[in-house]
């Protein structure tokens, strides 16, 4: 196997076979000691599927676990359709909780309490250790010695990003905001809202709001990064189902939509844990 054609097909054929993200290590663990690759040229092939995937069906991405194929974002509101089974859904209230520990982790739940305005449902804090998105990173120096929570690499790997750099900004936020905004009224075919707003924090792992309004979810929880910290809006109890096929990345942040936890990897092509 001295031929980088060769290399190259063994690389494609594993990402599509792991259905998980592979680190450069894992890639060099598929080889024997002598015929084993190194980084440099494992990156090279790597950047050369990336290029020749790009304008298919399907693509390549770094993340921050390795590489990995995966449908690309384009496709997935049709391939989607393949499962019938809906995909979970969580409240504005858990999406504005992710969102405050991501851009400001480490973080107490009384500092997301102060900042929201609102008390942080012990569902929502559990919802988000189960998906293994966020963990306890330490305690805050005070009385009490309250835990401080950050995210994880599993929560960098299934928004699709490969560092906290990769985060959508402020202003990306609004804008899609907007753009979510306009879909919304101008798609005739979105389905009406099936939520039943008397829903409280504890459907959050069953139930979101809506694109729209989980962009400015997601604005007003980075808006309070600043020294003028502000309180975010919003109310806990309140949750819509509407339906919409978005490809899990960070986005997801955005739009509130994920995939149930047995969907993580290759069980649903559609997804960024999701493989294709």
């Amino acid at each position: 196997m001295s031929a980088a054609f060769n290399l190259k097909n063994i690389v494609e054929a594993a990402l599509l076979a792991a259905g998980r993200p592979l680190s450069l290590d894992a890639l060099q663990a598929l080889f024997d000691e002598i015929e084993c690759p190194e980084k440099q040229e494992l990156r090279g092939i790597l950047q050369a599927l990336t290029e020749d995937y790009s304008n298919r069906g399907i693509e390549i991405v770094e993340v921050a676990s390795g590489w990995r194929i995966q449908v690309g974002q384009g496709c997935s509101p049709w391939v989607s359709r393949l499962w019938e089974e809906r995909p979970a859904r969580y409240s504005r209230a858990l999406m504005e909780t992710l969102a405050l520990i991501a851009y400001r982790q480490p973080i107490t739940r009384g500092e997301i309490e102060d900042i929201r305005g609102v008390s942080v449902s012990t569902n929502i804090v559990k919802t988000l250790l189960e998906r293994e998105w966020v963990r306890v990173v330490g305690q805050r120096d005070v009385p009490g010695k309250p835990s401080l929570y950050g995210t994880t690499r599993e929560f960098l790997d299934y928004f699709g990003l490969k560092s906290l750099d990769d985060l959508p900004t402020l202003a990306e936020l609004r804008d899609l905001d907007e753009i979510n905004r306009e879909l919304d009224l101008s798609d005739p075919d979105r389905p009406e809202a099936e939520g039943d707003p008397d829903d409280n924090d504890s459907a959050s792992d069953e139930v979101a709001t809506t694109a729209g309004d989980d962009a400015a979810a997601m604005a007003e929880a980075g808006d309070v990064t600043g020294e003028d910290a502000k309180t975010a809006t919003g109310d806990d109890d309140t949750v819509d189902a509407a339906d919409a096929a978005v490809p899990p990345d960070a986005q997801d942040l955005v739009t509130g939509e994920s995939t149930p936890e047995g969907d993580a990897d290759m069980a649903d092509p559609t997804t960024h844990r999701h493989e294709a």
